[in-house]
């Protein structure tokens, strides 16, 4: 019998601290009225059209926050619609948008509003920079509205470290100048994006009508734990003061160090980049260093989500897969997502199995470990949701005394059914 054959593994729980918005709608229609107070709402009238970004993915409670957002809108007499606001995403057309926003549950229906899915850009100002002229572009459906409400997750970028990251700025800047506003973004080079972020979406704030912001900071559980609404003037200190927040409450593995990650399925709806970057150590960018924790010796994937239609962007990031993950790749959405941001690396389809059961076999082997004790192994479902784990005897053994870990079931062998696939329960 072969060493992963007689691996155990010890499923334990990773007990965090943090808060939790226990009334959606109401913290929502806090955060408009606090947002009502700025100077460019107060200049809309009744009736004004509104236009709220949709685009982001892994939001928790996403489809009751937009329909928040909505009804809090409507009740104070203005006419709200979402547009679609996801960069590249959904190949940068307007059939993709939908499939996107409708496998997130997000639709006419359910938001209680009318949405917008279309590729119309305009050019709202040119920024002197970096030596170039740079077009800032926005979506048209925006432009034309009397206001802007953008609504995103605040919270550390997979690619970058910055005062602005993943938020209400990069929202702006890739999310509402759709594929143009992406490539451009993306054009400054890996180096710049920190700086790009907030010099693009300033000047969108400035030249295009957004009104207010409402962010979303979600704690160590993915639950979500603030929702604020920041006028048009409050947007560059308040994302920064909750940037710093959102890397408080960030998740992280109980463990700097394994010989072995397997992550049970990477996609769009988990991470922008299929997987954390953030909790698997990985950047896989030309010319950028790689973090130096956590590190991971080998990285392995299994399945690509449904929800990401086949764009497996990401990918890149693993030293191993599986061949039902590389047959269900879209080349197409994954080239297009990964030649956008620059980071082609990426896209690069890593060691194929054809089965779980023959990937961890071969990474057993490749590894060189006699000693299944020994083996320093975690498996997590995804990397959003990683408070429930699997850990080898070698990592539990190290970690059992901490307060925050919790045994949930008796050490017990892998199991795969007969075609190979990892039973994970």
């Amino acid at each position: 019998m072969s060493i992963a054959n007689s691996v155990s593994l010890y499923h334990i729980q990773v007990h965090t601290q943090a808060p939790v918005v226990e009334d959606i709608p109401a913290a929502i229609d806090e955060a408009v009225e606090k947002i009502m107070q700025g100077e460019r709402f107060q200049n809309l009238k009744p009736g004004a059209s509104i236009a709220v970004t949709a685009g982001s993915r892994g939001i928790a409670n996403y489809v009751e926050i937009l329909r928040s957002v909505v009804s809090s809108l409507k009740r104070k007499g203005y006419t709200p619609f979402l547009f679609s606001a996801m960069g590249s995403h959904g190949r940068g057309e307007a059939e993709g948008q939908k499939e996107v926003l409708d496998s997130m549950g997000i639709t006419e229906a359910t938001v209680g509003c009318p949405i917008s899915y279309s590729s119309e850009l305009k050019v709202i100002h040119e920024l002197e920079a970096f030596g170039k002229t740079l077009p800032v572009y926005c979506a048209k459906e925006a432009v034309e509205a009397d206001g802007v409400v953008v609504v995103n997750r605040v919270k550390p970028h997979t690619s970058f470290r910055g005062d602005y990251e993943s938020g209400l700025f990069k929202m702006m800047t890739v999310g509402m100048g759709r594929a143009k506003g992406a490539d451009m973004f993306h054009s400054a080079g890996a180096s710049r994006l920190a700086d790009m972020i907030p010099l693009i979406g300033g000047s969108v704030l400035e030249h295009a009508p957004v009104v207010g912001g409402i962010a979303v900071v979600e704690n160590a559980m993915e639950k979500t734990a603030i929702i604020e609404g920041i006028p048009h003037d409050q947007f560059f200190p308040r994302e920064k003061a909750l940037l710093e927040t959102a890397k408080e409450f960030m998740p992280k593995l109980p463990v700097d160090r394994a010989d072995l990650c397997v992550v049970g399925e990477m996609g769009k709806n988990y991470s922008g980049t299929g997987m954390d970057t953030n909790i698997i150590g990985r950047l896989r960018i030309q010319g950028v260093p790689e973090p130096v924790k956590p590190y991971f010796t080998y990285l392995a994937v299994l399945r690509l989500s449904e929800p990401s239609h086949g764009n497996a962007t990401g990918i890149g990031l693993a030293d191993m897969t599986t061949e039902t993950l590389a047959n269900g790749i879209d080349k197409t959405a994954t080239y297009l997502n990964c030649s956008t941001s620059g980071f082609i690396i990426r896209a690069a389809i890593p060691m194929t199995f054809p089965t779980d059961q023959a990937l961890l076999e071969g990474a057993v082997k490749m590894l060189r470990t006699e000693d299944a004790d020994q083996l320093r192994m975690i498996a997590i479902r995804n990397t959003l949701h990683i408070d429930k784990l699997w850990v080898t005897k070698a990592i539990y053994e190290e970690i059992k005394d901490q307060s925050n870990i919790k045994l949930l079931e008796e050490p017990k062998a892998i199991q795969f059914d007969t075609q190979g696939n990892w039973i994970w329960e």
